[in-house]
C-alpha cells in the first residue's frame, strides 16, 4: 500500500481540484443545483468509500467499482460544465491508489479514455489532429504518475522490511538483556547453593536470591512484552535505576559496585535511557561472567552535548584485539549505533576493564 503520507496528499489533491472546478463553474455560469448535487455526491462517495476505508486500498474488489463510479460522476460533470475538466488532475493518481499492481494501469487507461470522451476530445481528433498531442500528453502523464505511485509502494515495502529487521534485532537484544541475564544469575545462585550443601543458611540465602532473580526476570519479561521499556525506568530516574540494578547485582554476586553521577542530571529520551541502562546491565553481566573482579563501578556523566556511561572493574582484563566476544557486546554496540552513539572497550590482561558508552543528546 502507498505510504500514508502520500495517501493523504492524494486525498487533498482530489478535493482541491474538485473544489476549484466547482468554484470556477459557479463563477462562469452561476450556481447550478444539479452540478452542485453531483459534485457533493462525488465528494461524499470518495470520502465514504475511499478515505474511510484505507484497509481496502489496492483491492480489486470493491475498489474497481468505486473507481468506475467516480469516473462516471466526473464524466457527467464535464458534460454539464467544461470547467470540471480540472478535476481530472485530482483523479489521475486514483487508479494506482485504489487498484492493485497492473490493474492500476488498466484503470488509468479507462480514466484517460473516459475523460477524453466526456470532454469531446476523441470526437474532435479526426478534424483537429493537433489535439492528438493533448490526448498523448494525458496518457503519458497518467503513466508517469503510475510509475511514481509504484515506486512509493516499493519504497514502503522496503521500509517495512527494514523496520521488521530492526525490530527483530532490538527484540533479540531485549531478550538477551532480560531473560538470558536473569537465567544466568539464577544458574549461578543455584550452583553456589549446590556447592554449599554443608551450610544450610548459605543454601537458603542462595535459593532466596535465585527466587528473587526469577521473579525480577519474569516481571521484566512481562513488562518488556507490554511496552519494551525497562521496568526500573518506569519507576525511577536513570541514575536511580542504575543504582537499583547495581544493588541487585551486588546482592547476587557479592561484588560491591560504586555508582556515581557527574554533572547535573537531566531527562533524556526514553530510547537513550533504555540504551544506557541495558549497557550497564550487560557490562555488569560480563564482569560477573569473565572478570573475577573484586570491585566494580558505574559512572554516569552528563555533558553539554552527550551523556556517557562507564562500567569499570578491577578484574583479570583481556586483550580487546583478540577474536571472540559474545552477543551481549554486539547487541550493546547495535543499540548505541541506533541512538547515534559509540561503545569503546579498554582493557589489559591483569589490569581490569573499562567499558564506555557515549551517546549524543544535544
Amino acid at each position: 500500500m502507498v505510504e500514508a503520507g502520500w495517501i493523504r496528499a492524494f486525498h487533498l489533491l482530489f478535493y482541491t481540484c474538485l473544489a476549484v472546478a466547482a468554484v470556477i463553474a459557479a463563477a462562469e455560469g452561476g450556481p447550478d443545483p444539479a452540478e452542485l448535487a453531483i459534485t457533493a455526491l462525488m465528494a461524499g462517495w470518495y470520502a465514504f468509500f475511499v478515505v474511510r476505508r484505507p484497509a481496502l486500498l489496492e483491492r480489486l474488489n470493491p475498489m474497481a467499482a468505486h473507481l468506475l463510479v467516480l469516473i462516471a460522476l466526473y464524466c457527467v460533470l464535464v458534460r454539464m460544465e467544461s470547467a470540471y475538466e480540472i478535476a481530472l488532475w485530482g483523479l489521475i493518481a486514483l487508479p494506482y491508489v485504489l487498484l492493485p499492481e497492473r490493474w492500476g494501469y488498466a484503470g488509468a487507461v479507462v480514466l484517460v479514455l473516459a475523460a477524453s470522451v466526456a470532454s469531446g476530445l476523441i470526437e474532435a481528433l479526426p478534424g483537429e489532429p493537433a489535439l492528438l498531442g493533448t490526448f498523448v500528453g494525458n496518457t503519458l502523464l497518467s503513466l508517469v504518475v503510475g510509475l511514481f505511485a509504484r515506486n512509493l509502494v516499493r519504497h514502503s515495502e522496503q521500509s517495512r522490511a527494514m523496520g521488521v529487521l530492526e525490530e527483530r534485532t532490538r527484540l533479540a537484544g531485549e531478550i538477551h538483556d532480560t531473560l538470558a541475564q536473569g537465567f544466568s544469575g539464577i544458574v549461578a545462585q543455584l550452583e553456589a547453593a549446590e556447592q554449599a550443601t554443608g551450610d544450610p543458611e548459605a543454601v537458603r540465602e542462595r535459593i532466596s536470591l535465585a527466587k528473587r532473580l526469577a521473579r525480577d526476570s519474569l516481571d521484566e519479561a512481562r513488562r518488556s512484552v507490554a511496552a519494551l521499556r525497562p521496568e526500573p525506568l518506569e519507576r525511577a530516574s536513570l541514575h536511580a535505576a542504575l543504582a537499583a540494578v547495581a544493588e541487585r547485582w551486588t546482592a547476587a554476586t557479592g561484588v560491591p559496585v560504586a555508582v556515581s553521577v557527574d554533572g547535573p542530571p537531566r531527562p533524556l529520551a526514553p530510547e537513550l535511557e533504555t540504551t544506557l541502562l541495558r549497557a550497564a546491565q550487560e557490562g555488569l553481566a560480563n564482569v560477573a561472567r569473565h572478570a573475577r573482579a573484586g570491585r566494580a563501578a558505574l559512572t554516569l556523566s552528563y555533558m553539554d552535548d552527550e551523556v556517557t556511561l562507564d562500567v569499570l572493574d578491577d578484574g583479570t582484563g583481556f586483550d580487546p584485539a583478540a577474536p571472540g566476544g559474545g552477543y551481549g557486546l554486539v547487541a550493546m554496540r547495535e543499540r548505541a549505533t541506533r541512538a547515534g552513539g559509540t561503545v569503546t572497550v579498554e582493557s589489559t590482561p591483569g589490569e581490569g576493564t573499562a567499558l564506555c558508552v557515549s551517546i549524543p543528546c544535544g
